[in-house]
């Protein structure tokens, strides 16, 4: 297959509609066993990486934030909470099992209603010209078929004076970490995956597409190739994970 118009799914070269539809059906898989995978694939540390994306995301009561990616809510659930019963939080996702799993947790905290759950697609966003304050994306940029596409929308839709959160897996840079932190995604990951989920395929794919995701220099080419303002990056756990703040002046 020619790579002129082809998209990367994990190591595998695809074309963008079929990009689409197998990261569907990834988290379609992985839907019902999403939340305990992630405290068991990152020993609970997710929790933290979240925390510390929405302590500095310096929300107030009253805004406004769309949670792309949202999947199973936890920043959605968060970001209500800092924004309270004035504000506004659209959590959106393109998979429908996983919105269901954050609707029914927004139900359960006692935030829905007041949350909207849309399903929607990253590369078209359905707002017009700055609506929100806050944008964020939580390890969900690297499975959007055309992450240009998707941060220029985000930068059409995000307010001046917003930002954009990203939070995503990145390249370790803790000197000695990197042998270490292969070896665990592509062996035990996919087996904590088949053991747990009884879906390894799935697991090994998020290894892959991990380490197909743009470094954290390059993502905040990216961002300013987007024509976002400004961009800086922290790195988080050694540079396993990387949030960007992106800013619109």
């Amino acid at each position: 297959m020619s790579t002129s118009n082809s998209s990367d799914f994990g190591y595998k070269k695809v074309s963008p509609e079929e990009k689409t539809q197998l990261v569907r059906e990834v988290f379609h898989s992985v839907a019902p066993n999403y939340d305990l995978m992630n405290d068991l694939m990152s020993f609970g540390m997710h929790r933290l990486w979240k925390f510390f994306t929405v302590f500095l995301s310096g929300l107030r009561p009253g805004q406004s934030v769309l949670d792309l990616a949202g999947g199973t809510g936890d920043l959605a659930c968060r970001f209500a909470e800092s924004v309270g019963p004035q504000g506004k939080v659209v959590l959106a996702d393109i998979n429908l099992a996983m919105l269901s799993l954050g609707r029914d947790k927004l139900i359960d905290k006692g935030l829905f209603p007041g949350v909207q759950v849309l399903a929607l697609n990253a590369e078209a966003l359905p707002f017009a010209k700055n609506t929100f304050d806050r944008i964020s994306i939580g390890f969900g940029l690297r499975n959007v078929t055309d992450k240009m596409q998707a941060l220029r929308e985000m930068q059409r839709v995000l307010r001046p004076g917003g930002q954009a959160l990203i939070l995503e897996f990145s390249e370790p840079k803790l000197p000695g970490l990197k042998p270490i932190y292969d070896a665990y995604s592509f062996k035990i990951l996919p087996q904590l995956g088949k053991w747990i989920a009884k879906d390894a395929d799935s697991y090994q794919y998020l290894a892959e597409s991990i380490r197909k995701h743009p470094s954290q220099e390059r993502l905040r080419e990216m961002v300013l190739e987007a024509q976002f303002d400004e961009c800086e990056y922290h790195n988080l756990s050694g540079g396993i994970v990387a949030l960007h703040r992106c800013f619109k002046y």
